[in-house]
């Protein structure tokens, strides 16, 4: 690996952003896709298929391209997840997302709310969902899903969130809250296409009862958003 490349993988790590490194096996030789950058157009289209496929699973691999043999690395930054809300769901879906190497911040200003005894080892915020977004300052790595049912607290990290690159966006609600939800979103300026991002009711339809599956349920969605698997016709509510 060339200074160079180092120096661009470490850029990128330090960054936040996705990287691809393919190296032919036969000389060593390499290229570099970073997230926002890509690939010199120059390229085989084969070698730019495999990059892209890989960094949409996620995952390293050997390839075969016109007959040579490549070893094809993602380098992969950790995906976040932003919970508003200190409520009884976030409670069972922080631990769930972090056994899936997801790096979880719960964000609830009301004192007492957020505190270690209720969410061990999760980093926590006693702010205003406003201030805590400007602070985190989501990337395309990074999931948010509000769950306090209150206006004060979901509506700005929503507004901030669909005003960013966040993969997911989720909101916790019923469809009524929902459709109040989103004309209070089209008033603050967000057209069709940013309100068409947020998954509401949040998760996956599977007939969630409680805290515990409606947590498996909002991960699950998360998990097959961020796989790019088929988005879901309906919600767990």
């Amino acid at each position: 690996m060339t200074p160079r490349t180092l120096r661009a993988l470490a850029e990128a790590r330090q960054q936040r952003r996705l990287a691809v490194l393919l190296t032919r096996l036969a000389d060593g030789a390499q290229h570099l896709m970073v997230e926002a950058e890509g690939l010199p157009e120059t390229l085989p289209a084969p070698l730019l298929e495999a990059a892209r496929r890989a960094a949409g699973a996620g995952r390293s691999g050997a390839a075969t391209i016109e007959g040579d043999a490549w070893f094809v690395q993602v380098h992969a930054p950790a995906p976040r997840l932003v919970l508003i809300g200190a409520v009884h769901v976030a409670q069972a879906l922080a631990p769930l997302a972090r056994t899936l190497g997801m790096m979880v911040s719960v964000v609830d200003p009301r004192s007492g709310f957020a505190t270690a005894e209720r969410f061990p080892d999760v980093a926590l915020l006693e702010l205003w969902p406003d201030e805590a977004m400007a602070q985190l300052r989501p990337d395309a790595h990074t999931a948010i899903v509000t769950l306090s049912h209150e206006a004060r607290l979901d509506d700005p990290a929503l507004h901030a969130a669909l005003s960013g690159p966040a993969f997911y966006v989720g909101a916790l609600g019923s469809r009524r809250t929902q459709a109040a939800r989103r004309e209070r979103l089209a008033a603050l300026g967000h057209d069709a296409n940013a309100l068409a991002r947020l998954h509401g009711p949040v998760g996956l339809a599977i007939g969630a009862i409680g805290p515990q599956e409606i947590a498996l349920s909002i991960i699950a969605e998360i998990v097959a958003v961020r796989r790019g698997a088929v988005r879901r016709e309906a919600s767990a509510g």
